[in-house]
């Protein structure tokens, strides 16, 4: 297991929609990953309405925010067969099925791999994905670009 594992999987937890079990172990993230501070004093401070109304808005459908990495490259759902054949062969690789009702693209999905497999290949080959959500969140001015921030600060360097 990397050494940055608890910080993925933090991370992962803090960008799933926040829902009463987020709220439940959010000081449990707190202590665990000092790295999501920023992130997580947001949180523990606002009220769980408030905060699932700003995870809407911030991700939504329709917003310029999308937790998809191979969307970042391919466009629409047409075009990513193949990369998302690829995150589903890399699950399979580490011995781990893709049962999420998401797709396999899914940053949460991809840091909880990341936390359990200790392999960062999906994060480093998604790197720009990575930065171009990372500079987005930034210039929306959500406290959500901090853990992108962190997580991208894991990673090599291009």
């Amino acid at each position: 297991m990397p050494s940055d594992a608890v910080l993925y999987q933090a991370a992962a937890l803090c960008l799933t929609y926040p829902d009463d079990d987020f709220v439940a172990r959010l000081p449990l993230l707190r202590e665990a990953a000092p790295q999501l501070r920023e992130f997580s004093d947001y949180a523990a401070a606002t009220p769980p309405c408030e905060l699932a109304e700003h995870y809407v808005r911030v991700f939504g459908l329709g917003h310029r925010h999308g937790l998809y990495l191979s969307r970042w490259n391919n466009g629409c759902i047409g075009r990513r067969g193949k990369s998302l054949d690829r995150f589903e062969d890399v699950y399979r690789e580490h011995g781990l099925e893709f049962s999420c009702e998401e797709l396999p693209d899914f940053l949460p999905a991809v840091l909880e791999c990341t936390a359990r497999t200790g392999s960062t290949e999906l994060l480093t080959e998604h790197r720009d994905a990575l930065e171009g959500l990372r500079s987005r969140l930034t210039e929306f001015g959500t406290p959500y670009a901090s853990v992108l921030d962190a997580v991208c600060a894991t990673l090599p360097t291009a």
